[in-house]
């Protein structure tokens, strides 16, 4: 009768040993994923977006965007009007989808034309996050000056224009990309830079 419950004893304990070495293999699953990831996931999901009214955000406002010059390496001001509101994201996605649309001056887009924006939001600490699809990396070849003034292009458009924003952090397909096409380092947030921007 003693050894029945002694063999009872270890049968539970044994069972209650496997559980708990199969809860740890499954909490070090969970934390790293099965395996090291070069790329962190940040926004998985985007919702689309209807295009609002005039109604719904209370007219237009200026903007102004950022393009390049056959003439020099510095970015160029150009003038857009956009719809307002109802947020500072809303209407920076809104900007950024002019910056894509390309100049109405003649200026060279930073951008390609296929790119689109997935989602921009921004934390209460002036950090916007613009998150783009993979086509701003796969439609375009980057050389050092043209991959830094697409960077500029688009935190300078958006910490320019819109107050809450104080950094500007790119993202590709909801994750953090070492760089658009292997010259700037995109693992950081990026303040605005006037200096490339012409007089």
């Amino acid at each position: 009768m003693a050894e029945e419950k002694k063999a009872g004893i270890s049968r539970r304990a044994f069972v209650l040993g496997g559980l708990a070495v199969a809860l740890v293999a499954l909490a070090v699953l969970f934390y790293t994923g099965g395996g090291r990831e070069e790329i962190r996931h940040i926004a998985e999901t985007v919702l689309p977006k209807a295009a609002p009214s005039e109604e719904e955000t209370g007219g237009r406002v200026s903007v102004t965007l950022f393009f390049l010059s056959d003439d020099d390496d510095l970015l160029h001001r150009e003038t857009r009007e956009i719809a307002a509101g109802p947020t500072p994201a809303d209407e920076a996605e809104r900007a950024l989808e002019e910056l894509i649309k390309g100049s109405e001056k003649d200026y060279l887009s930073p951008l390609p034309p296929q790119a689109r924006v997935r989602q921009v939001f921004v934390n209460k600490d002036g950090t916007a996050y613009v998150d783009f699809g993979k086509e701003i990396m796969e439609k375009f070849s980057y050389g050092s000056s043209s991959e830094l003034a697409a960077v500029y292009a688009v935190v300078n458009t958006l910490a320019v224009n819109f107050r809450p924003i104080k950094r500007v952090v790119i993202l590709v397909e909801g994750a953090e990309r070492e760089t658009l096409g292997g010259h700037v380092d995109l693992s950081r947030p990026f303040a605005a830079n006037l200096a490339l921007v012409a007089k």
